[in-house]
């Protein structure tokens, strides 16, 4: 398995020179989604994360039989723990269960980032659970018994978990070098509500729980023990344990934390609900203005020292969201916002909403930063989850799964219980450094980053594309719902045969079809140049010899008074 990744700390000293990530989830309830199904999204955002489905067959393994443990991020060899005697199907982060894992790395504090001999990474956390839980709470329940056992190898991770009934925020940190394990906090997210999380821990006070029952279904909080008392312990909280505050002690808020990770939340609670987007008080907050009665000075932590105007942790939308609004709520640049990435000199002359790294940057001495959204250039995949509890597993669990940014790229639906994945998705077709002419990575990038070259006349045509493809394939999934239903009733296997026949051969023909259209777009605006088209065929200018039509748009009016102001008469014709 490839799994070069690098973590991100949301200090802003951690993020200067590193291949930051900017991974984003939300989280949507089964009484808040148009269907009833329970949702999650997710962004794998890395430089050097190459695109994939992963795919874990259900296996049966011989008593003591022991499973070998590589870190996601680099590959490196962590340690052994024994194997379960059955393992389940996953497909990318979904199991044959319907039940779904995200994350976003947080950091927090340093000191709790190192932990000698521990064998638990974040990633092999959720792969190595998503193939043990049937259920959202007994992924929690494997979740902290693996960290407790094994040791957590990790900085500290949000966790988004869901099954076909409900939606878990889970937050965890190591406690550092000299104790093994973790601590933590899981909140049940209220069902009608939506959550979020992108890379900074968002829980704060919750209701302490001395014991944690798994199988009691009304629990809505779950957490380790010693979550209160090892911050006193450490000297790292000083203050009531009911006004104790998760990610206020163990990952503190700041400028960068607000500014390039809360405001991913932001952007999706501002475009579910008015109310919240009617609230000035949050976006002040995203620009990273952090309020406090008392600003933190040194270590304990106090309540006073808690940022006072952060986001809710959930909130309920207006509307019931479908899976293609959430789809759509992933590719999100601040558009309509003051802050919109395709309005500024940044965007360049065809409006780019994007900017290269570094994330920040210094004029004059003084330190600058671009904008860290949700639809990023450095996407590795991403997917959206929806679990649904009305169908039988195998037919219930959808896995939209994407490659690349998140604006450009195309969902495909991956039913749960597919016994195959498409090659063209698959491990091993290419590398970030080795070329494949039928990866789905490599030829989204190369539509992707064709549009980057004149954004405002060709993305239009990609977002075109991309709508149209996946309302058709929603369609084309409810009529394989009702078929695989019935005839699951009489014959599973078949219905899984049928499932994963159009699984693989709908994404595998998605990956033809753009490859074809990366080929129309590349002979219409090569050169800076705009071919007439109809459809996606060139038009022929009347000679029937393959001598095209062709119009010379230039820049803007804008562009060129810019030109004009900082050139001056330089290139002035004179008559």
């Amino acid at each position: 398995m490839n799994k070069l990744r690098f973590f991100t700390i949301v200090c802003l000293a951690m993020l200067l020179g590193t291949a930051a990530h900017a991974c984003t989830n939300y989280l949507i309830t089964r009484g808040a989604s148009k269907d009833g199904a329970v949702m999650v999204s997710y962004s794998a955002d890395s430089h050097q994360l190459y695109g994939a489905l992963y795919f874990f067959p259900a296996k049966d393994w011989a008593k003591g039989t022991m499973l070998d443990i590589y870190e996601w991020d680099t590959g490196t060899y962590k340690g052994q723990i024994p194997q379960v005697e059955h393992t389940y199907s996953v497909k990318g982060n979904m199991n044959e269960y319907q039940v779904a894992i995200g994350e976003t790395t947080f950091g927090g504090l340093e000191v709790l980032h190192s932990q000698k001999d521990a064998i638990m990474d974040y990633g092999s956390l959720i792969y190595v659970t998503l193939q043990r839980a049937k259920t959202a709470r007994e992924a929690i329940k494997i979740m902290s018994e693996l960290v407790e056992k094994y040791g957590y190898a990790s900085s500290g991770e949000s966790f988004s978990i869901a099954d076909k009934n409900e939606v878990w925020i889970m937050e965890l940190i190591g406690k550092g070098e000299g104790e093994k394990g973790a601590v933590w906090v899981a909140l049940l997210v209220p069902d009608g509500s939506v959550c979020g999380h992108a890379n900074q821990a968002r829980i704060t006070t919750f209701q302490y729980q001395a014991t944690n029952d798994f199988t009691d279904t009304k629990r809505t909080v779950y957490n380790s023990a010693d979550v209160i008392s090892f911050a006193k312990a450490k000297k790292l909280y000083d203050g009531k344990d009911s006004e104790f505050s998760f990610s206020d002690v163990y990952a503190p808020v700041d400028f960068m934390a607000a500014r390039a990770c809360d405001l991913r939340v932001w952007t999706f609670f501002n475009e579910v609900s008015k109310e919240f987007a009617a609230n000035t008080k949050y976006w002040n907050y995203v620009l990273g203005n952090i309020e406090c009665k008392t600003p933190f000075k040194a270590l304990p932590y106090k309540p006073e020292n808690f940022a006072t105007n952060r986001m809710p942790l959930w909130i309920t939308p207006d509307a019931k969201i479908s899976v293609h609004d959430v789809m759509n709520h992933m590719r999100n640049h601040l558009e309509g916002t003051p802050n919109e990435m395709a309005s500024d000199i940044g965007a360049g002359p065809f409006g780019l909403p994007y900017r290269w790294r570094p994330l920040t940057w210094k004029v004059d001495g003084v330190e600058y930063c671009n904008e860290r959204v949700v639809a990023t250039q450095q996407t590795g995949f991403s997917f959206v989850t929806q679990s649904r509890s009305w169908f039988p597993d195998a037919i219930g669990g959808i896995l939209w799964f994407g490659v690349d940014d998140a604006a450009s790229s195309v969902y495909t639906p991956i039913y749960c219980s597919v016994t195959a994945i498409p090659q063209t998705f698959a491990e091993g077709n290419g590398t970030m450094i080795e070329w494949s002419d039928n990866s789905a990575f490599w030829i989204f990038n190369q539509v992707t980053n064709l549009a980057y070259t004149r954004y405002n006349v060709i993305h239009p045509e990609i977002d075109s594309l991309q709508q149209a493809t996946e309302l058709k394939f929603i369609k084309y999934t409810e009529v394989m719902d009702n078929a695989a239903k019935a005839l699951y009733e009489t014959d599973p296997k078949l219905a899984i045969e049928f499932l994963t026949n159009f699984s693989v051969s709908t994404a595998d023909n998605l990956v033809y079809e753009w490859k074809e259209f990366y080929q129309y777009l590349f002979m219409k605006y090569m050169d800076g140049n705009v071919k007439i088209s109809e459809g996606m065929k060139l038009t022929d200018s009347g000679t029937n010899k393959g001598i095209p039509k062709v119009q010379y748009p230039g820049y803007d009016e804008k562009t060129y008074r810019k030109i004009v102001e900082e050139t001056k008469d330089k290139l002035k014709v004179k008559k």
